[in-house]
């Protein structure tokens, strides 16, 4: 990823210049610490200016809807202190002049306001694009003192400058570097990042083997042509620089378009690790609970032979005497002697009584056991299917389908959730749909199957329900069907994988089972090759 550098913010103000100049602050936003939301009015319209100092991907454009979506900005029930300061001072007024201070990645705003006496007073909002060290800082213009900051750089994370309220405002060191425009020397390309202005790494790279006047006029912002890569791995000012790329309509556009591809990818990655993760830890946690039961349901499986020593004992009650410490009997059962420890201080009805119980507590315990093993099972066939989702999704808004059963709903922002709407494929007569998540799976089950509709599922792994709705359906369409199953499922990549196929009216979901979890019969089997 190509970072902010201070060429594209020099293009930016000029194209924005005529709007950000005169524009009135109408609402101020913060939803993380790291970006800010300016909703400005000029000429008859309304922008979003979108200022983003994450370390990463520091960045600002007036925002499009479509990116505004893209990013997921979330806006924070309680704003921000740093928020509530801006507010305080900056909403409803005006933007009197927009500069950028020579050769760097600042860009100020000057803001003429009045102050609690009704006095006019100009303050700056100072956004500085500096990787680590991006920041925005609020200071009073006339007297030069700061009076807040994003965040706050005290001495022990900067010698040289410190940043926080009623502490002056000064610019940061100044680089030393040559400005290409009055240098007739020879050019090294190598070194073009550092030993001259406006040059960042990324863009130096891009104007390797182009002549000084090239240069120049780059620098000089003359014929501009915005562009990204069509892989999005580089923009650039001029589309001449980058091979197959796709021209954008101005700078911003290209800013906006770049950044929101970025930021929707790392909040969708961020948010699917987040859930994967949790779901691995409950499935891990399942599957010890499973090994625990197994264990405890083989220890009570042992119970049958205390209900062959009381059988023993009591047949041996007439050849024994009472409050013995053991007796030997022949087991009927086994065809061999055997020697059963006795209570001495009870008599033998009392032990064989004592052994009954013991038979009959083990019996309960196991049953019981298997009982809690079997839903067990079904929640870990549940999550299996889940963690196969979150795996396989493609974008945001099908995680945010899943979000809620993996994280609770009572841990989820109350917001209505899409309705689901399964992959829909029409072969002529034949409709097919494939879910693509839990909450799709259970649509499919639940709302769209009907009796005579045929339901698939690979066999004995976590995969998408795929259901077929046709009046006749051929070995054709039913084998396409199956081989749907396969692809959309965790055993995609295998040689051989089992599908199951019946019909809808042979499926039931069970009393509170979990999202598309069924039982089925008279179920039939194709191996996919």
């Amino acid at each position: 990823m190509i970072t902010f550098d201070a060429l594209t913010l020099k293009a930016f103000i000029k194209e924005s210049k005529d709007f950000l100049e005169g524009a009135r602050i109408q609402k101020i936003q913060q939803p993380t610490r790291r970006d800010f939301i300016f909703v400005l009015r000029n000429q008859g319209e309304s922008k979003k200016l979108y200022i983003n100092i994450n370390p990463q991907m520091y960045h600002l454009c007036f925002m499009s809807e479509d990116n505004e979506k893209r990013r997921i900005i979330e806006i924070p029930k309680q704003p921000p202190m740093f928020c509530m300061l801006l507010r305080k001072h900056l909403e409803n007024s005006k933007i009197c002049r927009v500069n950028q201070p020579e050769n760097e990645r600042i860009f100020e705003l000057y803001i003429e306001t009045y102050n609690e006496l009704n006095e006019k007073i100009y303050l700056c909002l100072a956004v500085e694009l500096m990787g680590k060290h991006s920041n925005v800082i609020l200071y009073n213009y006339d007297t030069n003192i700061i009076l807040g900051c994003a965040h706050n750089v005290g001495s022990e994370k900067s010698r040289e400058r410190e940043l926080a309220g009623t502490l002056p405002y000064t610019y940061p060191p100044k680089q030393i570097k040559l400005d290409i425009k009055n240098y007739n020397g020879v050019i090294d390309y190598k070194k073009l990042g550092t030993d001259f202005y406006m040059f960042s790494r990324a863009f130096a790279d891009l104007c390797i083997g182009q002549t000084r006047d090239k240069l120049v006029e780059f620098i000089s912002l003359e014929n501009l042509s915005p562009a990204i890569s069509d892989d999005y791995s580089k923009y650039s000012l001029y589309e001449e620089l980058i091979p197959n790329s796709c021209i954008q309509k101005s700078v911003n556009s290209m800013i906006d378009n770049y950044y929101a591809h970025y930021q929707a990818r790392d909040k969708f990655l961020s948010e699917q690790s987040h859930l994967l993760t949790h779901t691995k830890q409950r499935l891990k946690r399942t599957l010890n609970s499973i090994q625990k039961m197994q264990t405890q349901i083989q220890r009570e499986s042992d119970c049958d032979k205390y209900r062959l020593y009381g059988d023993l004992i009591i047949a041996n009650l007439y050849n024994n005497s009472d409050y013995s410490a053991e007796i030997e009997v022949y087991d009927y059962e086994n065809g061999q002697k055997i020697t059963i420890e006795l209570d001495s201080t009870k008599t033998l009805k009392e032990n064989a009584n004592k052994y009954y119980k013991l038979y009959n507590k083990g019996k309960t315990s196991k049953e019981k056991l298997t009982e809690q093993k079997e839903d067990l099972i079904q929640i870990k066939t549940y999550l299996e299917q889940l963690e196969y989702s979150i795996d396989t999704a493609r974008n945001y808004e099908d995680l945010s389908q899943i979000k809620s059963e993996v994280i609770g709903t009572k841990e989820v922002k109350k917001e209505k959730i899409k309705a689901a709407e399964p992959e829909k494929i029409v072969k002529g007569d034949c409709v097919i749909y494939i879910g693509k998540n839990n909450r799709q799976n259970d649509y499919i089950i639940s709302k769209l199957a009907k009796d005579e509709d045929y339901w698939f599922h690979t066999k004995d792994c976590a995969g998408s329900h795929v259901l077929l709705r046709c009046e006749k359906p051929s070995s054709e369409i039913i084998l396409e069907c199956a081989e749907l199953a396969k692809t959309y499922s965790s055993a995609s990549k295998s040689s051989k994988v089992g599908v199951i196929y019946t019909q809808a009216k042979n499926l039931r979901k069970p009393p509170k089972a979990a999202l598309g979890y069924v039982t089925y019969k008279n179920e039939k089997e194709i191996i996919v090759d």
